[in-house]
């Protein structure tokens, strides 16, 4: 009874201000922006402004028929929960030690001399593993296999990229870095707990080459037994493909984290440091705090919007407007809200698998 009533007592309920923002959000209500008194107004100088999304590149898609073509994106629920992928867009040359508050679970990336793997280079594993879960949901035997062939041209259109030259070696780099990035972990898969280290993907070979060129044309990855247990196991769980649209690797990762946490909740709330932890970042908390406070600003992850208030508690929010109205004005409002806190008496629940 005890441990349960601080477990309700960790929950944080959305104050009637929270819950009033939220309302604001879905009706489109901007909040009045700051006041700054500081400094007197400078004009501000006119630039071209970025889109905030990578273009669509790849709108016609029927040359996938040849394959599989009506399949959803999956990301793996394993390397969703931990960060093994570094955010740095240069070469890290570091290693990365993880742990769960419960201290039950446990990462340890040791990169090659290419450096460590990035969240851009997850695109491959998120590929393959959507592959190999539409295979086995067909009910295809060579689903069963970790080594999956596939050609690069479907790839780079799949993850929306371009399909020059340089993407092809692009790729090249990607899947030396997944070899040669080693993993150490207790995390199961699959029911199995793998308590040995490995590299995130076994292996890699190039099949065929274009005539008269040194572009690879199909490629076979072979999966870690570790990744290749939580496909079979499915537990991967369907990722927008407005993904691979984003151009930060921490508007990724969050969008991760968003998609792994909220599940069918309407939304979920963590603090700021914990919420850092649980992307990778390795700045200051400052750092992260601008950057999240940027990301807010673009409002550029599918599916979910966030908000961060002075107590550096950021919530992700459900972008359908009706979703999200009837999670907030059910019986018991705080059932719509899973808050994480750096309590050290309370364990956070395991999440559950997913059947999508």
């Amino acid at each position: 009874m005890e441990s349960t009533a601080k477990a309700r007592k960790g929950r944080q309920q959305p104050s009637h201000a929270e819950t009033q923002g939220v309302l604001d959000l879905v009706a489109g209500v901007q909040p009045e922006p700051a006041q700054d008194t500081t400094s007197a107004k400078l004009p501000t100088p006119v630039k071209r402004e970025r889109p905030a999304l990578l273009p669509l590149r790849h709108t016609d898609r029927d040359f996938f028929l040849a394959d599989l073509f009506d399949y959803a994106m999956k990301d793996d629920g394993a390397s969703m929960e931990a960060p093994i992928f570094t955010l740095s867009t240069k070469t890290d040359l570091s290693t990365w030690t993880w742990e769960s508050k419960d201290g039950n679970r446990s990462v340890e990336v040791y990169p090659s001399i290419k450096g460590r793997a990035t969240q851009f280079d997850k695109d491959v594993l998120i590929y393959v593993v959507s592959q190999m879960t539409e295979g086995l949901n067909r009910g295809r035997d060579d689903a069963k296999n970790r080594t999956v062939r596939f050609t690069v041209h479907d790839y780079l259109v799949s993850t929306n990229k371009p399909t020059g030259g340089a993407e092809y070696q692009r790729l090249e780099n990607a899947l030396e870095r997944l070899r040669g990035t080693t993993i150490k972990t207790d995390i199961r898969t699959g029911g199995q707990r793998v308590k040995e280290g490995f590299g995130i993907i076994d292996s890699w070979m190039i099949i065929e080459r274009a005539p008269g060129d040194e572009r690879m044309i199909a490629v076979e990855v072979t999966l870690s037994k570790w990744l290749f247990n939580a496909v079979q196991a499915h537990e991967v769980l369907t990722i927008h493909p407005d993904y691979f649209r984003l151009r930060r690797p921490l508007e990724r990762r969050l969008y991760e984290l968003a998609r792994k946490h909220c599940g069918h909740q309407t939304m979920w709330s963590i603090g700021l440091e914990l919420l850092q932890e649980k992307a990778g970042s390795k700045g200051s908390l400052r750092e992260f705090r601008r950057m999240v406070r940027e990301i807010i600003e673009a409002d550029t992850l599918p599916e979910y919007r966030m908000t961060l208030n002075d107590a550096d508690k950021v919530t992700f929010y459900v972008r359908n407007p009706q979703r999200l109205i009837a999670g907030l004005t059910k019986g018991n409002k705080a059932d719509a809200v899973h808050s994480y806190t750096r309590n050290p008496k309370r364990v956070p629940p395991k999440p559950g698998k997913s059947k999508q």
